[in-house]
Order: structure tokens, then sequence, then C-alpha cells
């Protein structure tokens, strides 16, 4: 009897969201794994789209939206697109599917692996000065997290911030009008924690359930 022993090939499938963006490989930090660049969806992983606009959202109770930085499309390839935290913390899931937005919790244990925020911002910035205006002495971008600055939306409609420091929110709140961020400077090594108005437009990192 001769037994014929089949191989089934794995299959490197890219990782991808609901729009059809292709992200970089995920990146493992400790025993959390992270996605290696921004979000850049319009819709929800149930397909539902993530509105736009142009207006003052001060008034809006719990506005739900995205952009690119300046209303400028080009910027999206590099620095994803920036979201609301009621866009971020709404159930339909603005990740791909497997993913998710990082607690607060989540993102202390990544600060907390990386030596504590004084210096963990130098270890997931990206490395020289095509995006950053400026580097800080510890940049090392040792896991590739390439942490870029992706500037952010005021409700007002007004952008900021572009290429000196990024923000990124988590999926937790602070309190009926305020949710949690961290936030990375051009000059500085630290991981910033805050938390801030829910209709600022911010940047979004998944990570992996």
């Amino acid at each position: 009897v001769i037994l014929i022993q089949s191989c089934k090939k794995e299959v490197d499938y890219p990782l991808m969201d609901i729009d059809g963006n292709v992200y970089k490989n995920e990146v493992t930090i400790g025993t959390q794994i992270w996605m290696a660049d921004n979000l850049r969806t319009t819709k929800y992983s149930n397909g539902d789209s993530i509105e736009t606009t142009t207006m003052d959202i001060a008034n809006e109770s719990t506005p739900k939206y995205q952009w690119p930085y300046d209303g400028d499309e080009s910027n999206v390839a590099t620095y994803g697109r920036l979201y609301t935290w009621y866009a971020v913390a709404d159930i339909r899931n603005i990740c791909p599917e497997g993913w998710h937005v990082p607690t607060d919790d989540e993102w202390t244990i990544l600060t907390s692996f990386l030596g504590g925020e004084d210096v963990a911002g130098g270890k997931l910035k990206e490395t020289g000065t095509s995006h950053w205006l400026a580097l800080s002495a510890g940049v090392t971008n040792e896991f590739n997290f390439t942490a870029l600055p992706g500037g952010y939306r005021n409700f007002d409609g007004t952008f900021g911030y572009l290429p000196f420091r990024g923000f990124w929110w988590s999926s937790t709140e602070h309190s009926a009008p305020l949710g949690y961020f961290r936030t990375m400077s051009s000059i500085f090594d630290f991981v910033g924690r805050d938390d801030t108005n829910k209709q600022f437009g911010f940047s979004v990192r998944c990570i992996k359930d």
C-alpha cells in the first residue's frame, strides 16, 4: 500500500479593510499584534459608510465622521484618515474583521512593555525625517510600528499639527463628552495619554482581537 500525503500550501492573504485598502504586515509587540499603519477605511466592517463633512460639528451630539487630513485625499495613503471618537466607538467596528480599536488599557500595555510612556514614543515612531519634521533622540522604530505625524481635525473644521504630532484614539470613554487618546511628538520620545472632546478627528491604529 502506497500512502500519498497531500501537502496544502498555506496562502498568506494581505490584511485588507472593507474598502479594499491593503495594509502592511502586522507587527507583534509583547503579547499584542498591531497593524503597522493607520486605518484608511471609509466604511464600517459591515459595509455601512462613515460619512464626511466640511462643516463645524460642535453642535452635533454624536457626530460619526472621517476625513483625509486637510480634506486632501492624497494624504490618506501615507497618514490614513482621521475619525471622531463616536465613529471609533460604533458597534459596527471601523477596523477590519478580527481587529478592533484599542482600549485605553491596551495602549497602556503597549507603552508599559516598551519601558513606559517617557520612552515608548521613540521605539514606535518612524525613523528619518521623510514625514516627521524633526526627530527626538531616542527614535528606533525597533518593532516596525512606524508611527507617523498625521495631525488632527478640530471640530470647527480646521486641521493642524501635520508634520509635528500624531494623535490616536482609544475606544475608552473618559466621560460623556470626552474620550482617551495617545499622542506622539516630533521632538520628544514620550507617548502622551490624555482625554479630549470626542468630536476631534484623530488617527486610528487597530489591534488584533
